[in-house]
């Protein structure tokens, strides 16, 4: 079964389930898919259900597709997703984007637990634009004609509209809001303290193990993105040691901030 005829069945089974014509897509991150909980009318569907979907196995990541109303919006919301170091391979970590394509989403909300260089726990920090340091390509192989081109524009992968929009919505909610590079590494080891010194050298205001592939298939299918990192730590060599159990603390301590900035920028979109 090719690619395209994976993404088809998917599209075809969730639309029996009652999944149609989302408008947005939501990717949440480590901790933070308590947002899907929010969804009015929902429908939810378990991954281990969906025909060609991934197995999400982080602690912080429900496995879970809630399908529904959020902030007046008809949302496709991804609660935990698929991580390469899972040895996930690329079609399958970019495999939801597609499909949120495929059913009519014109847009995604994508969201990490971040390693901040330039800002501290507990930020929540708008993607400008990302560095790729993991390697991969998500499009490597033989280009989806049908979703966009050989060779398609990074010039304004996170939207320049969306987080105009954005930084409105957190000045309205008196909310500060960083805004900063991401950088893109496999994982799934934290980085060491010279490697965080070299990102910083090449710009990145926070490092992560995620969202990189995804934005790049999404600009691929020309689907809108806004990109939001919530600082769970300092990166490594600015705090005595990194964990997995303080990503989800720190997430857990700034999430009502993080949902209601993530709903009120739905509205404005």
């Amino acid at each position: 079964m090719t690619l395209m005829d994976k993404i088809k069945e998917t599209a075809a089974f969730l639309q029996d389930k009652g999944i149609s014509a989302p408008e947005f897509g939501l990717i949440l991150g480590s901790g933070l898919g308590e947002l899907a909980e929010e969804v009015e009318n929902a429908i939810v569907v378990d991954y281990a259900d969906i025909p060609n979907w991934g197995r999400s196995t982080v602690v912080g990541h429900a496995g879970k597709l809630v399908y529904g109303d959020l902030a007046g919006r008809k949302v496709l919301a991804l609660q935990g997703r698929f991580h390469f170091y899972e040895g996930n391979p690329m079609e399958v970590v970019t495999f939801p984007v597609r499909v949120m394509k495929a059913l009519g989403a014109t847009g995604i909300i994508v969201t990490n637990a971040a390693g901040g260089i330039e800002f501290g726990p507990g930020s929540l920090m708008l993607i400008s634009d990302h560095i790729n340091l993991t390697g991969q390509h998500p499009l490597i192989g033989e280009n989806l004609d049908e979703f966009g081109p050989r060779f398609p524009d990074m010039s304004d992968a996170y939207t320049g509209a969306y987080r105009a929009r954005a930084r409105k919505v957190a000045a309205e909610l008196e909310l500060e809001l960083q805004e900063g590079v991401y950088l893109g590494v496999t994982g799934p080891s934290y980085e060491t303290p010279a490697e965080i010194r070299a990102f910083r050298t090449l710009g990145a205001s926070a490092v992560g193990m995620s969202t990189v592939p995804e934005v790049i298939v999404a600009a691929h299918s020309g689907l809108k993105v806004l990109g939001i990192s919530a600082i769970t730590n300092f990166a490594a060599g600015f705090q005595e040691e990194l964990n997995h159990e303080e990503v989800v603390e720190v997430t857990q301590g700034i999430k009502e901030n993080f949902k209601n900035f993530v709903k009120a920028v739905l509205a404005e979109l």
